[in-house]
């Protein structure tokens, strides 16, 4: 009996595993230059009819590793933020207190509408507490729907670069709506830029892998919208009310 049922078990594993590779198949196959046989597909389409299951099982179980990943990747992220706030932080723009023991993160897109919303209520925030609050900017520009997030997002990065990101962070959100190539141009003539230093630094690979390793870090958390905080591991996201800053910075001096 203990054979038997070893058998069975292996030879529903090699059913899941064929299932899971025809699949797979017919979903790349329009994008391979030769296509499947339509006899070949027809099978797998059968195959998937008779046992859904599998399908299901697969996707269940795609889910549940993702989810793991995450979850590792947000208790690494709390943890390095309690004991090595600095590895967290990089070269990351920051404002407020130097001290680092409370550190406040926010993952934002300068088209983002939300984003502008926390804008406002993150000055509220800093304006109280700057004192005892560093706060750090990541960049999670959703390049999907907003046109000039990605260009925004480099602007702001090059004019840091001439100490100045703060300031130009500021307008972009300040004046959303009129996010473009003039404005970005104007900005940095306001800010008494050097305009080819600017130009030179917007249109780097360094500012290209600059913004990359935030999306990177965001993604790597789970972040799927913006925008998003970790404030010393302590999660918010969306556009969050004053309050709602007010009573995670109480809860964390606490811990």
């Amino acid at each position: 009996m203990k054979k038997l049922t070893s058998r069975s078990r292996l030879q529903q594993r090699f059913k899941f595993i064929a299932v899971a590779i025809l699949s797979f198949l017919l979903l790349v196959a329009p994008v391979q230059a030769d296509p499947i046989s339509p006899q070949l597909e027809d099978q797998v389409l059968q195959i998937i009819r008779k046992h859904p299951e599998v399908i299901l099982e697969s996707v269940r179980v795609y889910q549940q590793k993702q989810q793991a990943a995450r979850q590792q990747a947000q208790q690494s992220f709390v943890q390095n933020m309690k004991t090595n706030p600095r590895a967290i932080i990089g070269q990351s723009p920051t404002r407020g207190a130097q001290a680092g023991k409370i550190v406040l993160v926010e993952f934002s897109d300068f088209q983002c509408p939300y984003c502008a919303a926390a804008h406002t209520t993150l000055k509220q925030f800093m304006n109280k507490h700057g004192n005892e609050v560093t706060l750090v900017y990541k960049h999670f520009p959703l390049t999907t729907i907003h046109a000039e997030a990605m260009p925004a997002a480099k602007a702001a990065w090059a004019a840091g670069q001439q100490n100045k990101f703060w300031n130009y962070h500021d307008a972009l959100f300040s004046n959303q709506s009129q996010l473009g190539e003039a404005f970005y141009q104007e900005t940095a003539k306001s800010l008494r830029l050097d305009l080819k230093r600017f130009e030179r630094d917007r249109t780097s690979k360094t500012a290209e892998a600059a913004i990359a390793q935030d999306i990177e870090m965001a993604e790597k958390l789970g972040v799927s919208g913006t925008p998003f905080f970790v404030m010393n591991g302590a999660v918010l996201s969306g556009s969050v009310e004053l309050s709602e800053l007010e009573a995670t910075l109480a809860k964390v001096k606490k811990e």
